[in-house]
């Protein structure tokens, strides 16, 4: 019923998360500064298209979704094209003409964020991803804070890995030192 009114999910979406953000930083035991956004999937997705309009994040991390969106969403020769999926609100209006995850991902900039990557996610394969996030990569090398991006590769699933992630988490919002056992 929105798309007419030129409004997608995320119209709604960005919002919601501008509420919750607002609330969050009222609370006594949150720091507003420190606040990270870890999407998983569809929440992947999320991550890539919320924090950049809301600079209240700290960091985003892409977690099973970040891949070659343009190519997914058109191709009907590729087997992880949405084209052969029942996915609903996949489809974004233009938006193959305006933005893929690498530019999605650097309006972060220059906030950290990262990408974490199951070598047998059925998203994408990694070839998709690794092209995309190398476009990452260079940005934020090119402009002296190559520190603030990486991709973690795992062997493993459509899932959270939280190994690197958990590491890029307490290393940008200044989390205790993490003990092992």
């Amino acid at each position: 019923k929105s798309n007419p009114l030129k409004r997608s999910l995320f119209s709604y979406i960005i919002p919601q998360h501008k509420r919750t953000l607002a609330w969050l930083a009222t609370l006594p035991n949150v720091d507003p500064q420190r606040i990270g956004f870890y999407g998983l999937s569809y929440g992947g997705k999320t991550a890539v298209r919320v924090p950049p309009m809301l600079k209240q994040y700290a960091l985003s991390i892409c977690s099973a979704d970040f891949n070659e969106w343009v190519v997914k969403n058109t191709s009907s020769e590729d087997g992880y094209s949405y084209v052969f999926t029942g996915e609903y609100e996949i489809f974004e209006w233009n938006m193959g003409h305006v933005a893929n995850y690498a530019e999605l991902s650097n309006l972060m900039t220059p906030r950290p964020f990262m990408v974490e990557r199951g070598h047998h996610d059925g998203v994408a394969p990694d070839e998709w991803v690794g092209w995309e996030f190398a476009k990452v990569k260079r940005h934020y090398d090119l402009i002296g804070i190559g520190d603030r991006t990486e991709m973690e590769v795992f062997t493993g699933p459509h899932t959270i890995n939280g190994r690197g992630t958990f590491d890029f988490l307490h290393r940008h919002l200044k989390w205790p030192v993490r003990t092992t056992g």
